[in-house]
């Protein structure tokens, strides 16, 4: 018996009907509706009169019983049913009703099932409306009495954010963040706040399957029931004990809406053996920034991973996916601003897209990309919550969404903090350990960031100075031994004294405790930290609308002036501005590259590396033109403060100390490493080949001779 019950069930389960099959039959029921609309219009042309079987009379009835609101008792009981223009009432067996056409015009159900009339044109529209009724309710069932409705919205609203809940598919339709202003029209005074959405640009739906059958929330409108300030509930009283809702909670003061599915005695429409429930969301995001290349770049899908990995489409152009493995969340994110859906147990797998609008597209002035994911989840129909989520709607501010882990999920690190594009993870763990505590630390009691980068980039250069010391010494040193450094390169000119001279540039060195890399080393110390910087400022909404000295937006390129025209190759980098930041970091780059420059000995000897050291901060001009006029501030006053410090250790540095240091080093005995006694030994024997080599040439040339 159970071999049986498995050959039964797995019968049932290999053969029930693809999403394919089912879509196709949709669309035969449709052809066949159209063609039957078709041969009324016909047969009222031909002057022939349409009459309702008596198959679609039974159905008729059957229809307005089963799903009818019935008032009265026993034989005084009468059914009432009203969807799309039909008005349908039943006492006993009779049917009795009104139907109004499009436009307007009105007649009567029994004018409908009259098999005579005398305007057949009329009559035969009527015929079609009341089949229409009965194919709506064998389509939808008891979910048909809501495909018709008119759309209300309720409001929930705490401190910082105001959640629109529209009737129409039960679904959040708008979302405001109140403590930030919308930026993409070009004026950081802005007073309009941030909406993340509206009902024409974000919508969901929960998809209820039947074997032959899916009933999507989209199209039903919902009766709203506000239970209190904070929650909300969206329900389809199905009837005959059966309803379904969506309750909304918001919580107050924080940026997350929980979203429960809630249901009653809905295994009488949906089988018990139906295991999913199928999601979908897509959402058309809109702009809020003034510069659209960077907010596009740091814009993009993310999703985590049930073991907890994060994951991302691709920030530029389009991209899609197709996974079969569980997912936690999925998040649209904004360069600043994110609307993440937090699934209390998973998704099982889903179909992600992410399209971006092209810069010439007329809506890419308020929109940057169509995004989209579709899912399936787990599902019991006797399950009075059968699913359960958080929507996180707000800005990407790493502290608060580091705390949504404790507050929606205790048990699992959701990583929501990922979204937030710091580096790699070296430069990430910078970010995260360093840099962000301090500058949230300092943010606590300063009221100006401008200051605060100040104080940071004071800080990062007093942590690094240990580290630097010796090399801003060295750097020093090398200015006193040009003239030694040109005197050993007139002294050993030909090619075949290369490595003499290496060795006596290098003995040279020693002597007076230089470096030639010393003016690399204080700028490959900062290195990871100059690169952590680059990635965090761009993502840090702290600074977003934030103004020091001119520059209204921190977050923003400081354009002191702007054009409209397009420069080929550069404008995609450049922009169509010059920034006063990146102008000032630009012209103090050069000087510290002459500096450097002048400080190695050896520089006027190398013209094409002298070359490119001065093209490189032309090269930062371009690409840092367009950046957060933050970064640029940063990276401004760090090389300044470097130019400072190498002037400083000019004037500390004493060249009759470093001669007498070099004079005792002289007569030291030289203490030789192994491996400066391999390298010597590597160097004797080169010499010793070439001069074998140049021997051997010379034997040559005399005996041609």
């Amino acid at each position: 018996m159970l071999l049986m019950g498995l050959v039964i069930f797995g019968f049932m389960w290999l053969n029930q009907p693809s999403e394919a099959e089912l879509a196709q039959r949709r669309a035969e029921i449709a052809a066949e509706q159209a063609a039957e609309a078709r041969q009324a219009e016909a047969a009222a042309s031909l002057g022939v009169v349409d009459t309702i079987t008596a198959t679609e009379i039974a159905a008729l009835k059957t229809t307005v019983k089963q799903f009818g609101h019935v008032s009265g008792e026993g034989d005084d009981a009468v059914y009432a049913l009203a969807n799309g223009g039909v008005s349908v009432s039943m006492k006993g067996n009779e049917l009795s009703g009104d139907i109004t056409l499009e436009g307007g015009s009105s007649g009567s159900l029994a004018e409908a099932l009259a098999s005579t009339t005398d305007n057949v044109a009329f009559h035969n529209r009527l015929v079609a409306k009341v089949r229409e009724l009965i194919s709506i309710y064998t389509k939808n069932g008891s979910f048909a009495n809501f495909l018709n409705g008119r759309d209300s919205t309720l409001v929930l609203e705490n401190e910082v954010l105001k959640v629109e809940i529209s009737s129409l598919g039960g679904q959040i339709s708008s979302v405001t963040l109140k403590d930030y202003n919308d930026h993409k029209d070009f004026n950081v005074d802005d007073v309009n706040p941030v909406k993340l959405f509206d009902a024409s640009t974000n919508g969901y739906s929960f998809i209820l399957n039947t074997h032959s059958q899916r009933f999507d929330t989209k199209d039903f409108y919902f009766t709203p029931m506000q239970l209190n300030d904070s929650t909300v509930v969206m329900q389809l009283d199905l009837g005959g004990g059966s309803k379904f809702g969506i309750r909304y909670t918001l919580p107050s003061g924080r940026y997350d809406v929980a979203m429960d599915v809630l249901q009653e005695q809905m295994d009488k429409i949906i089988p018990a053996n139906i295991p999913t429930l199928d999601f979908s969301w897509w959402q058309k995001m809109s702009r809020h920034e003034s510069g659209r290349m960077f907010e596009e770049r740091n814009s993009a899908l993310y999703f985590q991973y049930a073991g907890g990995s994060v994951d991302n489409l691709s920030e530029s152009g389009s991209d899609d996916e197709q996974l079969q493995d569980k997912l936690k969340w999925v998040g649209f994110k904004n360069q600043f601003f994110s609307s993440i859906l937090i699934c209390k147990t998973y998704f099982s797998g889903a179909s992600l897209e992410s399209h971006a609008i092209p810069a010439d597209n007329y809506d890419s002035r308020n929109y940057l990309k169509n995004m989209s994911m579709e899912s399936s989840l787990d599902y019991n129909s006797a399950n009075p919550i059968p699913a359960q989520f958080n929507f996180y709607f707000g800005p990407n501010l790493y502290p608060l969404l580091s705390s949504y882990d404790e507050l929606v999920s205790p048990d699992e690190d959701l990583h929501l903090t990922k979204v937030i594009p710091l580096g790699w993870p070296i430069f990430r763990w910078i970010n995260t350990g360093f840099i962000i505590p301090i500058f949230n630390f300092l943010g606590s009691f300063i009221p100006s960031y401008g200051l605060i980068i100040l104080i940071m980039t004071i800080l990062i250069k007093l942590i690094l100075w240990p580290l630097a010391h010796k090399s801003y010494k060295s750097q020093a040193r090398m200015r006193f031994l040009a003239p030694d450094v040109k005197a050993l390169n007139d002294r050993y000119p030909d090619k075949e004294q290369a490595m003499t001279k290496q060795q006596k540039l290098m003995e040279l060195y020693r002597q007076a405790g230089a470096s030639p890399m010393s003016g690399c080393l204080p700028m490959l110390l900062q290195l990871p930290i100059l690169v952590a910087m680059f990635t965090f400022f761009p993502s840090c909404i702290e600074l977003r609308g934030e103004s020091f000295l001119w520059v209204k937006d921190l977050s923003a390129p400081d354009a002191i002036v702007s054009w409209d025209a397009q420069i080929p190759f550069i404008t995609n980098y450049f922009g169509n501005h010059i920034s006063l930041f990146c102008l000032l970091m630009t012209v103090t780059n050069v000087i510290y590259t002459r500096i450097n420059m002048q400080n190695q000995a050896g520089g006027q000897s190398m013209p094409g590396m002298k070359m490119m050291a001065y093209l490189m901060p032309i090269m930062f001009l371009v690409f840092f033109n367009n950046y957060a006029a933050g970064l640029s501030y940063y990276y401004f006053v760090s090389l300044l403060i470097t130019i400072i410090q190498t002037y400083a250790y000019r004037h500390y540095v004493s060249e009759a100390k470093m001669r007498a240091m070099m004079a005792e080093n002289a007569r030291k005995p030289k203490k030789k490493s192994g491996f400066m006694a391999r390298l010597e030994e590597a160097q004797r024997q080169q010499q010793a080949m070439l001069a074998e080599q140049q021997r051997r040439k010379n034997n040559n040339g005399k005996g041609r001779r």
